[in-house]
Parts: structure tokens; sequence; C-alpha cells
């Protein structure tokens, strides 16, 4: 795991700029190579083949081909027995030695053999091209310009700000973040810088950009057998576990002692014969509902204890999260507003001394079913299909009040498509827009992003809802967190549930067999993996990430809070965002005449996102 940066041309002064503002993601080593042609820099993680063989940027024997890779392929040594039966040598042991190799031998063709989580450029001296190349699920970012005839790209969007590109907030994506609470899509908070979107390759060759997906999510055909289908999906969890093992430093698993996490500790124990397997979790000071807040820790420490694991836990506060608030949103590179940041970055922090790679069990809500508004949206579709006597208003708020789902009424009138998917994601429009200064407000941006994604309809919508998710919301909040919270502290995180295998056959399981209630959606994952998982995981049901934030809020996170909203605190940030109404919110939810949690965490992470990148950043 490492940061990669590049220029289309010969500039080392900005190309160590960029080096230096992404060494963090790797500090064992680091490499340059510059022609006039291309600039590359690698900071390098050592995770496989620790010794100088590693080193990158790596060429080919005879020159022609240098590449800058980020991720793991986790079925190198199966492609490097192919390549070597095809008369390749090898000098190291290292998985960026094989991909450079597979790419010289196939070309662009060897992107679909690759299974792993992977951002990488490749400078091909001969055709005097460059390609840059992200995974099919967007584990690891990739960032781009293009501007003037010049490409800068990097893993991070500060390395393309260190190298003198220029800074303006792109409006569009004012409102997006605003309205989801991160920027979906291609956009980025900044005009001008672009995110390689996951599945896609760039190709720069005689001064022009083409873009072209290389993977793409497609539904179906779905598998006709349940039982097959759930041997698949656990034969499929226990080689992504089996695969994704393969490292020369210590590993360990991040774990709530859900199903997700579990099954990937699960699955581990049986495969790896490693000994104790070191665990780690996180819980939170003692506070008014304290047993809510740390069930997920509560859960983790059983289970940990059934599984007879290294188990490591601490515990954070308020004073912690204000602590380390603006540390957060400097790593993150742009505004991505979610209160459960802190336990992630002090999380891998905690971990760092003691592992170098954590597993965790990502993306199985997003391929199984697990979130309620996969189940409510097909919900909707039920009680649409019935006939219209049966769909009498008070029917159906009586639905409401047993289901305890607010607001479902309301959504029986909106057919599938994209009104569906937002009647069910993020802020509503007149939160979104509360808080963004006229002149600046866009009502309709999302649907920039997400009506191409509805086109054409696919015959199971829910299916159809899950694989959006998976391509925005999966990429673009969850995995860059992941990803720029543990590399903060130069820690990789592997995602077993969402390997390729896995992730080609989610698209193949119809959502009826992936969701069984709101309280516990991912049925066959669940079947599948019931005979490795303890009993008291099996009867818990499935819940958000709860953090206390709404409580530091009106406590040890309210001093900070009113700082970060003042006027001063980042100039320039009133041109955008109206701070009176976001004081508003603030002492609203203090007072507890209005829950105001999410709408006051955006608009204190844009003020810390602005004075770091906009008021005080330098090139």
């Amino acid at each position: 795991m490492c940061g990669i940066n590049g220029l289309s041309y010969r500039d080392p002064e900005a190309l160590r700029r960029m080096h230096a503002a992404t060494r963090h993601r790797g500090p064992d080593d680091e490499g340059f190579f510059e022609t006039d042609e291309v600039s590359l820099a690698h900071n390098r993680l050592s995770i496989i083949d620790l010794s100088p063989g590693g080193h990158q940027p790596m060429t080919t024997p005879d020159g022609r081909y240098t590449v800058v890779f980020n991720g793991e392929i986790y079925n190198y040594r199966e492609l490097q027995r192919q390549l070597e039966m095809l008369g390749k040598k090898f000098v190291s042991q290292s998985d960026t030695e094989v991909l450079l190799q597979a790419f010289a031998v196939w070309g662009l063709d060897c992107l679909p053999k690759l299974n792993g989580i992977f951002a990488f450029a490749l400078w091909d001296r001969d055709g005097a091209e460059l390609f840059l190349v992200r995974d099919p699920v967007g584990v690891k970012p990739l960032y781009y310009s293009w501007n003037e005839g010049k490409l800068v790209f990097s893993s991070e969007l500060k390395s393309i700000l260190a190298a003198g590109v220029q800074k303006r907030i792109d409006k569009t994506a004012l409102n997006l973040y605003f309205r989801f609470l991160y920027v979906p899509g291609t956009r980025t908070m900044f005009e001008g810088i672009s995110k390689l979107r996951p599945g896609h390759v760039l190709r720069l060759k005689s001064g022009e950009v083409t873009i072209n997906p290389w993977s793409e999510v497609k539904e179906g055909p779905y598998l006709a057998q349940y039982p097959a289908a759930m041997q698949a999906v656990r034969d499929g969890v226990r080689a992504a576990v089996g695969r994704q093992l393969v490292s020369d430093r210590p590993l360990g698993v991040f774990l709530s002692g859900g199903i997700d996490s579990t099954s990937v500790l699960a699955m581990m124990r049986e495969t790896s014969g490693v000994g104790r397997i070191k665990t780690f979790s996180v819980g939170y000071e003692a506070t008014e509902e304290s047993d809510k807040y740390n069930s997920d820790a509560n859960l983790a420490r059983r289970t940990a204890k059934f599984f007879d694991t290294e188990h490591h836990e601490f515990t954070i506060n308020g004073r912690d999260v204000a602590g380390c608030f603006e540390d957060i949103v400097w790593h993150m590179d742009e505004p991505v507003s979610n209160h459960i940041q802190p336990s992630t970055y002090l999380l891998a922090k905690f971990a760092k001394p003691q592992i170098t790679v954590a597993l965790g069990g990502d993306g199985g809500d997003e391929l199984f079913g697990g979130y309620d508004r996969y189940w409510l949206s097909a919900f909707v579709d039920r009680v649409r299909a019935l006939p219209s006597p049966m769909r009498h208003r008070l029917a159906l708020q009586l639905v409401e009040k047993v289901s305890g789902r607010k607001g479902l009424t309301e959504k029986i009138s909106i057919p599938q498509g994209m009104e569906r998917f937002f009647a069910f994601i993020g802020q509503k429009d007149e939160q979104a827009l509360r808080f963004i200064k006229d002149g600046n407000k866009m009502p309709q941006a999302g649907a920039l992003v997400f009506a191409s994604y509805f086109d054409p309809l696919w015959k199971d919508f829910t299916d159809q809802f899950m694989a959006i998710d998976a391509q925005t919301w999966l990429p673009d909040e969850s995995l860059v967190r992941s990803d720029k919270l543990t590399m903060a502290h130069a820690l990789e995180e592997r995602v077993p549930l969402l390997d390729l295998e896995l992730w080609k056959l989610a698209y193949r399981i119809p959502s009826a067999w992936k969701m069984n209630r709101p309280s516990q959606g991912k049925r066959i994952l669940v079947d599948a993996m019931r005979p490795y998982l303890p009993p008291h995981v099996l009867k818990v049901k499935k819940q958000g990430f709860f953090s206390p934030a709404a409580k530091w809020l009106r406590g040890d996170l309210e001093s900070f809070a009113r700082d970060v909203l003042s006027d001063g605190y980042a100039s320039g940030s009133g041109e955008f965002v109206d701070l009176a109404e976001a004081r508003r919110a603030l002492d609203d939810h203090i007072s507890k005449r209005q829950y105001g949690l999410n709408q006051v965490w955006s608009v204190m992470t844009f003020q810390v996102w602005y004075r770091k990148f906009m008021s005080d950043y330098s090139n």
C-alpha cells in the first residue's frame, strides 16, 4: 500500500512537493522516475516482499514500461506462474513486478485477470502513452487534473494542489456535499480536479486524454437455486479471506462483532493457521445510553472471546474527537461528513504499533442487502402492486405506525427510479440548501451525478439500488474514509467481502435472497456463514454504527463547535455557507429543540476543510 504521484511533463520541484504531501502513505521507501514526457514518484509501505526488489517506480528489463502502483494484487502468484510459462523471468517476489510483466505481455487485457485493490500509473516509453487505472470496486483512490495539455495525478488531492493546480470551489460539488454529506461521482470539491471512477482507465497519448470503463456492473444473469448460491457465497468468502492473508507484515482484524467482520474473522481462523489472531475494536467513554453506544464494543468483546483472539480495545471521548477533528479533515482532502471518522482514525492509530495490515468487514451491506432502505424500497414496490383500495392512506399510516418507519406513507407514491433512490438517501432538499448561501444553490445537482445509473432500470430494482450504492456511496464515502484514515498512520485495511469474485457473484443473486426483514438483512450471507458464527452474533439485530457525537456536541465538543462555526474561523467561507444559520442549528440541537447532528457536523467539516485548504493551505 503506497502513495503515487505523477506529471505528464518534467518538473522536479513540483514532483517532490507532491511526494512530500503523501509521505505518510509510504514511510518505508521512496523513488522517482523522470523524463521530458513523464515524471513519477512513489511512497512505499512495504507489505509484500520487503526487500529492495519491490522498489518503485519499477521498469521492465528492456526499459519500455515503468509503473507506480498503490494496492495489492492478491492472485499475483497465480499470474506469475502463467507468465513464467510464457518465458518471463522474475527477480523479486513482488506483486508489482507481476503487474508490470502482465501489462508487458497482455496490455490492457491484463486488467480483467487481476484480483486485487489497486490504482496505478504506467508509462509506455515506446508507445509514448501514459495509463492511469483504478480497480473495479474503487478501494484505492486516484485523482487527476487535466488542464492546458498538462496531466497531474495522485493518490491524494492535497498532492495535486502541491503541484500548483489552482484552487477553486466547484459549486455543483458544494451542493452535492450538503445533499449527500460527501461528493459522489467524478467531481471533487476542487473545480478542475476529478476522481478517476472505479473500473476505468485514463489514457494520455499525443496530447489527448480519453477515459473508458474496463469493468462495469451489470445485472445478472441470476442464479436459479438458493442452496447453490448460498454455497457459492460461503466458498467465495473463504477464498477471499485466504487470498487476502498474503503479507510479509503483521495482520489483524478490525472487529465490530457484527455479521460482516465476524465472518471475516471466522474465515481467517479457518484458513490462516497463524495462531492467535489479533483483533481491535473501539468503544466510548460512559455517557447517557452507554450501552447503546458501546453495543458494538461489547459484542466484539464476546466475539473475540468466542474465537480466543488476542483482543485489544480502547475508548474515546469528545475531547479526543476535538483533538483530532482538524487532522481528520486534512487527511480526507475534501469534505466528507461522518461522525464515525474519529473512531476509524483513532482505531488505526491504536492498532498501528502492533499490525501493518487490518482486515475489515466493509462492503457486506452494499453487496448483500444489509441496509434497511433496501427492504423498505422493496416494501414500497409490494404496496404499489396492491389493488387501489388496499393502498388507502389510513391503511398505509397503520403500516407505518406498526413498522416504526416514519415517512413511509409519502414514499409509496414514488415509482422506481432516481426519485425513489433520493427518497431514501441523503438529506432532504430543505436541509441540504439551508446552509448554502444564495447564489450557490443548485437544487438539481444530484440528478447530474445519478441519472445515468438508472438508464436503463433493472428488472430487479432493489438489486439496482444496492448496485448504485456500491458504485457511489461505497467508493466515494465509505472506502475513501477507510483508505485515508488508516493510511494516515501507514496502516493498510483490506476488504475481503469486496473481493472481485464476490463482487461479481453478488449481482447474480436476486435481491429477494439477500433481504430477510428490515431488522436483519443479508439473508444469504448469514445463511452461508451460519455454521461458523457464534450464536450471540446470529441473534443480534442489524443496527448502524453509533457514536455519541450528538451528545458530545452538548458537552465536550460544544466549545470546539462554536469556535469552528464562528465568522473568523475560516476566512472567506461565509461566501459559500450561512454560518449564522449553522449556529442556530447548533443552539437548537444543544437545547434539544431540534436534533441537528448531521447538519451541524456537515458545516463543521466544511469549515475545517475551508480553513485547511482554502484559507491556510499554501501551494
